[in-house]
């Protein structure tokens, strides 16, 4: 039995890099991106080569196995291990050269694929490969297990593009493996010697073949490539430190032909007679995992395929020619960049979305769809026999009551599928077993390879017999004791493998729902379900985003994995099993990665697998604090509604903004209340809105359409310059204004349509109160609390949702809780969904109820940014076109404004919540013209702009009443 202690102290001993044995840094590599979960003793971080040999030699010492990681986004399993996993992309993460005349590049392992193609494309070169995980996955990921990406037609797999690799053995022999036996450890020659024949032989020859080890390239003929047979052995050889690449000549412009099929096997054997026109990429997906409205050709089943040229001309004709070729139902071509990367991010998604399919019978079925897992994740097969081969497949699969929805490089015979195993049960578990050994010897029958790009690991090697026999995984076996004697490099993976259906990760988890406060509706009310939707592809990884994409700001400020999407469900995950976090909802591991998640919901729609870790983190605060004392900030912040209620009511807002301008008082309440000293307490309002509605008409007046306005905490009490710029605009507009009622009706009171009684007794007998939507009691996780509030909320707006008066919400995160929060919250009661059913924003109330109006001319530039919980639960689209018609030319940015309602004010956040708009919204509105209008609906984003930047920002509506008051 290892000493957890004593081995931890020996690494820390030898190392310069990080060693930590601690509960978090454990439970965020208990699993990857597969159906596989084992805890490791601890995790290292290496600095260097010299790093990677002492933690070998100390783990050597002490008998402990070593499994090499880079961005766990494996998907068989081989980047799980129970000794000390050693993670490289903390400090050996760098492009070490690039030599454009050579078209070469030297990186350390820890190197995510899209810096490299950053730094290369400059230069017209990049790497070849390029795997859907490309914003994450790393160079030595992609070299352990030989990935290949949607290029692998024109540029091969990753061992096609290797030339040498820099390599430490298990028994800390550096080598630098290459070409002509360069680098073979000892006895790897006279191996290979005595093996020619089964070598030339007992190999299937296709594209993306990466099952087994590629003894093969040892052969003469093959160069005795030891550089390229090391590729796809999945860190079970040797470790890599250092390697040297060769990079193509991209070309300089694409088109990509949208081919549309009747099914995914018409795509599938049409796939192979595109090859001779040389195309850069064949895809193929079908409808299932295509999102409604995606701008894609009439048909069931689509190949991307991509035409390259030194021109737009010229790539459009190589398009339009391969569109001729191609028998078709409908096709589209696109040479527009934007757009092509928008129908590039529907095909990269689809790893995601494939996890959860619409209806079916499995075991794992939710509302939102049954659960579906990888393990037959990326078999092969030669391209000409790709759609008799998806005959059997689907066959199979509705033998075993199975479903599945092919995608994947068509191109290369390589079908990317997963399927809804039920793993939860022991008969779930025992078909799953059956099926992969009946597809594997299918898989074998068309001459196909059990991996084309993600390697055997765990899922598949266990089959490798069926494929090679036995005489050759024997072979592989002798190779395996060539390089690592001692088997100390990631042991169970691709030989002696350990079984297919043991180390299952959903074993861990309880089998009974968990109380919880929330419904969970997309996941039958099960918080473990939810939790599970986390499969490992790591998409809030990425160190960059474009366009309004939002996920996941807090791993992009700190770069460390707890503070990502992926960390925090994995460490909620742990907590569920119990093995590794064990003091459950009381985890302070837990807590502290949830802290620096900013609620910006931006997972909830960018995630491929729909994570609210938002609602997950409240989730987890109701209970960890349950009959405890909260953090200081969640009595100041979370009650702000209470709070700036009672200064209204007092009409004291004049003497706290005199207080709160005298430093050393401002301090003292900032350190009472839990606030970062660097923010500035924001000034309340002398009159709220309400105050204004009322002095200015006693009642919703006119003709038009009656249209609620609702009176949120920030409009009400700190910018009512929004509201009042709303009523002018949608009265402009013709609509009719109302805000909601502040009685609540007895039983039987008179219920008026403009929202508002009139009857002289209910008016004796009702009781009086404010509207919220409970938003700062939610983001604290006071969910008892946000209950209470939303139910007072429903019971004054019984007279409005007797009608059919829209509530028009001006704050995008007002508008998100009552949208989703409040009805996911109040599940059991049928009028939370009513009026989530009634929101609109003010973008949406004008083009559905005032369609035909022209709001004013602005014309001039805008920029700013989307606010999260708009792009992830609202949408913008309206808001786009209303800004369009207003004549604000420009995009706003995504992101996160990195205030995200308290997250920004609470003490320790400034830094991440500077960082945040450091990253897109400060140099938009700094890189933007002179005369450019800067919109920003949040009042969290108006008063980051206002704080960091010294800009104001205003909301659209404010935007759009001030060119009314200039207008004629």
């Amino acid at each position: 039995m290892t000493d957890q202690r004593e081995l931890a102290a020996a690494l820390r001993a030898a190392v310069r890099g990080e060693v930590d044995f601690g509960v978090t840094a454990r439970a965020l590599t208990t699993m990857d991106a597969s159906n596989y979960r084992r805890v490791p003793l601890g995790v290292c971080a290496p600095r260097d080569a010299d790093d990677v040999a002492a933690a070998l030699a100390v783990c050597r010492e002490h008998g402990v196995p070593v499994v090499p990681r880079g961005g766990g986004t494996s998907i068989a399993g081989q980047a799980t291990g129970t000794g000390v996993v050693l993670d490289f992309t903390r400090h050996m993460n760098r492009l070490l050269s690039l030599d454009p005349e050579a078209g070469t590049a030297v990186v350390q392992p820890g190197l995510v694929l899209d810096r490299l193609q950053e730094a290369a494309a400059p230069h017209g070169l990049r790497f070849g490969p390029d795997p859907s995980t490309h914003s994450r996955c790393t160079l030595g990921g992609m070299i352990g297990n030989n990935s290949c990406g949607s290029h692998s037609v024109a540029w091969g797999t990753t061992a096609d593009n290797v030339r040498t690799l820099s390599v430490i053995t298990a028994r800390g022999e550096r080598l630098r493996p290459g070409p002509g036996w360069a680098g073979a450890p000892e006895g790897l020659r006279p191996l290979v010697d005595g093996e020619l024949a089964r070598l030339r032989t007992g190999f299937p020859d296709l594209p993306r073949r990466i099952s087994g080890y590629a003894v093969d390239a040892l052969l003469p003929e093959h160069r005795a490539d030891v550089a390229r047979s090391l590729c796809g052995s999945e860190g079970t050889l040797a470790v890599l430190t250092e390697a040297e690449l060769t990079l193509v000549r991209a070309p300089r412009a694409r088109a990509l032909a949208v081919l549309a099929y009747a099914d995914e096997s018409g795509a599938a054997q049409a796939a192979a007679g595109l090859l001779p026109y040389r195309p850069l990429t064949v895809e193929g997906m079908a409808a299932d995992l295509v999102p409604s409205g995606a701008d894609l050709p009439r048909g069931g089943a689509w190949l991307f395929v991509e035409a390259g040229g030194d021109t737009d001309a010229e790539a459009r004709a190589a398009a339009e020619t391969i569109v001729r070729a191609a028998d078709v139902v409908d096709a589209l071509v696109v040479t527009d960049p934007a757009r092509q990367r928008a129908l590039w991010r529907i095909r990269e998604d689809a790893s995601g979305a494939a996890t959860r399919m619409p209806g079916g019978t499995s075991r794992t079925k939710s509302v939102g769809g049954s659960e579906a897992w990888p393990g037959w994740e990326d078999c092969a097969v030669p391209p000409a026999r790709l759609g008799a081969y998806l005959r059997d497949f689907r066959a199979l699969l509705a033998e075993h009551g199975l479903r599945g929805t092919p995608y994947g490089h068509f191109g290369d015979g390589c079908i990317h599928v997963r399927i809804d195993f039920d793993l939860l049960t022991g008969p779930g578990v025992a078909r799953f077993r059956r099926f992969s050994e009946e597809l594997a010897d299918v898989v074998v029958a068309h001459g196909g390879s059990l991996s084309g790009e993600h390697g055997d690991g765990q899922a598949r090697a266990e089959l490798l017999p069926r494929m090679y026999g036995a005489e050759t995984v024997a072979l592989f076996e002798r190779v395996k004791g060539v390089w690592d004697p001692d088997g100390l490099l990631n042991p169970g993976m691709l030989v002696r493998p350990a079984p297919l259906d043991a180390d299952l990760r959903f074993s861990a988890l309880p089998r009974e729902p968990v109380d919880v406060a929330f419904g969970y509706p997309a996941d039958a009310g099960d918080f473990s379900a939810a939790v599970r939707r986390c499969v490992g592809v790591a998409k809030c990884r990425t160190t960059s985003v474009s366009g309004s994409a939002v996920m996941c700001p807090s791993y992009r400020a700190t770069g460390e994995e707890e503070h990502s999407t992926r960390g925090r469900a994995r460490l909620l995950h742990e907590m569920l099993a119990g093995e590794v976090v064990t003091d459950g909802w009381r985890s302070t591991e837990v807590r502290d990665a949830l802290d620096l998640c900013l609620s910006c919901k931006g997972c909830r729609s960018d995630c491929p697998v729909g994570v609210d870790m938002a609602t997950y983190k409240a989730e987890f605060l109701h209970h960890h604090y349950a009959g405890r004392r909260r953090p200081a900030a969640h009595y100041a912040m979370g009650w702000l509604p209470v709070w700036l209620r009672w200064a209204a009511r007092t009409r004291t807002a004049g003497a706290a903004n005199a207080l709160a301008s005298v430093r050393p008082l401002a301090g003292l309440a900032k350190r009472l209340g839990g606030i970062a000293a660097e923010r500035e307490i924001p000034r309340l309002a002398g009159e709220p809105f309400s105050r204004w509605w009322r002095r200015r008409r006693p009642s919703a007046t006119g003709e038009g359409r009656l249209v609620v306005l609702w009176p949120d905490t920030f409009t009400e009490h700190l910018s009512p310059s929004v509201g009042r710029a709303a009523v002018r605009v949608l009265e402009a507009a013709g609509l009719r204004v109302a805000l909601p009622p502040t009685l609540r009706l007895p039983s039987g009171g008179r219920r008026m349509g403009d929202a508002r009684s009139r009857s002289p007794l209910s008016l004796l007998t009702a009781r009086r109160g404010r509207v919220c939507c409970g938003l700062t009691y939610l983001s604290t996780g006071q969910l008892d609390r946000a209950r209470t509030v939303l139910g007072r909320t429903l019971d004054l707006l019984e007279p409005v949702l007797a009608t059919d008066a829209p509530l028009v919400v001006l704050e995008p995160s007002c508008a998100a809780a009552l949208r989703t929060d409040a009805p996911e919250l109040l599940h059991d009661d049928p009028r939370a969904a009513r009026l989530a059913s009634r929101v609109l924003t003010f973008a949406e109330t004008l083009e559905t109820y005032a369609p035909d109006w022209t709001p004013p001319a602005v014309n001039r530039p805008v920029t700013g940014q989307t606010h999260c919980h708009q792009h992830a639960v609202l949408g913008d689209a309206p808001d786009r076109r209303l800004r369009e018609a207003a004549g604000l030319t420009g995009e706003l940015t995504g992101g996160c404004c990195g205030l995200a309602g308290d997250f920004g004010f609470e003490r320790g956040h400034y830094d991440v919540s500077r960082a945040c708009a450091e990253e897109r919204l400060l140099p938009a509105v700094r890189e933007a013209p002179q005369d450019a209008v800067v919109q920003a609906d949040g009042f969290s984003c108006r008063t980051q702009l206002e704080q960091l930047g010294g800009v104001r920002g205003r909301h659209l509506a404010e935007i759009l009443a001030e060119a009314l008051d200039r207008r004629p």
